[in-house]
């Protein structure tokens, strides 16, 4: 039996992962990731460090509620990092991790193809609306 070393268990359990399967860490990783506000929070944090208040202002309708949840789930996912300065009031800042910053770039890559292409979507809406009803 051949051995192998730990970098090669490492690609081995890489290419195993399927984000086709529901239970596959990569599915559920997916699933977050898709998220709009973690895509509006992400994309907002592109251009450097944000207090939670600039980011509340910056990103039209999400609650409180769910920009702390969201906020949270990046910080635990290693996509985010969140520094508390002591201050009256207390200042947070949150900015992207090196690993969040790869992450931005899809995703800011996606906003902006939303961006300029949003005109056509709404033509073939209609265009698909209008023939079907």
């Amino acid at each position: 039996m051949p051995t192998t070393t730990a970098a090669q268990r490492r690609e081995q359990a890489r290419i195993e992962y399927d984000a086709f399967l529901r239970d596959c860490p990569t599915n559920q990783l997916l699933d977050r990731i898709s998220d709009k506000w973690v895509a509006l929070v992400v994309a907002a944090l592109s251009s450097g460090p944000k207090r939670y208040s600039e980011l509340g202002r910056k990103i039209a309708g999400v609650s409180p509620k769910m920009l702390t949840q969201t906020l949270r789930t990046l910080e635990r996912d290693g996509l985010i990092s969140r520094t508390v300065t002591p201050s009256v009031p207390v200042r947070v800042d949150y900015t992207l991790t090196p690993l969040g910053e790869g992450l931005a770039r899809l995703l800011t890559a996606v906003k902006d193809w939303a961006e300029t292409h949003i005109e056509e979507v709404h033509r073939a809406r209609e265009r698909y609306d209008a023939e079907n009803s």
